[in-house]
């Protein structure tokens, strides 16, 4: 895998070179960020071939999943477009990082066991960027092989900004009912977020299906857990928090409420 210089919008690139997004998904990070981390993690090792299968975790971050995926045994490469995420990664014992593209992969066909999309999906506005990264997870995983994507739902701003009761606020309740209309959340200079696409769980099956994934299941990350008063707390005590994530569990995939959830996993495979 060789270097590429990324097209990324520069609001993102600047959004993520603050550094908060390797602190809001450790463990011991933000609320909704660890439940977030717990049950991305819980949910892959389900889908993900056993170690030692090697990974490709396209848009990566700073290696907060690669990073336990390597101590389960498996071999992760990471492509990330930010230079700071980059460097994060490469420091982890036994992750391989570089800069890149999602939609252009500097990878031969067929190379990898499973392909992972835990953050690429987010900043593509336009249906075409999207299905072209989807098309190039499934040329660089061997056939057979899982894909895994992240989306953010479509009414996750709105549930966050009534849960903390932002949403009262008159200027960020316009911005984000406008998101509603088609999931585009432009770049704001005093926004929650960054540029992004909102999707609606239906909306990533069709991109899968266009990419000629198999959509095999939809995944509710946090279900509705993430909008409930003291979920810090059960976070906090491992009981309740094995308790929180076996309720999760129960309602991932129940189709009535895969919107709730702040965020989902779609998992497709590469036809044999």
């Amino acid at each position: 895998m060789t270097e590429t210089t990324p097209r990324v919008h520069q609001e993102i690139l600047a959004y993520y070179a603050r550094g908060g997004e390797d602190a809001r998904l450790r463990p011991g990070g933000a609320t909704a960020g660890r439940l977030e981390f717990w049950r991305t993690q819980e949910v892959l090792r389900r889908l993900l071939p056993g170690p030692p299968a090697r990974v490709l975790d396209v848009g990566g971050g700073s290696g907060v999943h690669a990073e336990w995926l390597v101590a389960d045994g498996y071999t992760v490469d990471l492509v990330d477009p930010v230079p700071l995420h980059v460097r994060q990664a490469a420091r982890i014992p036994g992750v391989t990082a570089h800069t890149g593209d999602a939609r252009e992969l500097s990878v031969p066909d067929d190379t990898y066991d499973a392909v992972l999309l835990l953050g690429p999906l987010y900043h593509l506005p336009e249906r075409p960027d999207r299905t072209r990264v989807l098309a190039e997870a499934h040329r660089v995983v061997r056939p057979g092989g899982p894909v895994v994507a992240a989306t953010i739902n479509r009414y996750a701003q709105l549930h966050d900004l009534l849960h903390k009761e932002s949403y009262f606020t008159p200027g960020h309740r316009e911005r984000t009912d406008a998101v509603l209309v088609d999931g585009r959340h432009p770049f704001h200079d005093d926004g929650f977020f960054t540029v992004a696409h909102f999707a609606q769980p239906d909306e990533v099956r069709g991109e899968f299906t266009e990419a000629r994934l198999t959509v095999e299941g939809q995944y509710g990350v946090e279900g509705v857990a993430w909008l409930l008063g003291g979920v810090e707390d059960w976070l906090d005590d491992p009981e309740r928090r094995e308790t929180l994530l076996a309720a999760c569990r129960h309602i991932e995939s129940e189709p009535t409420l895969l919107g709730v959830s702040g965020h989902l996993l779609t998992a497709g495979r590469r036809p044999l």
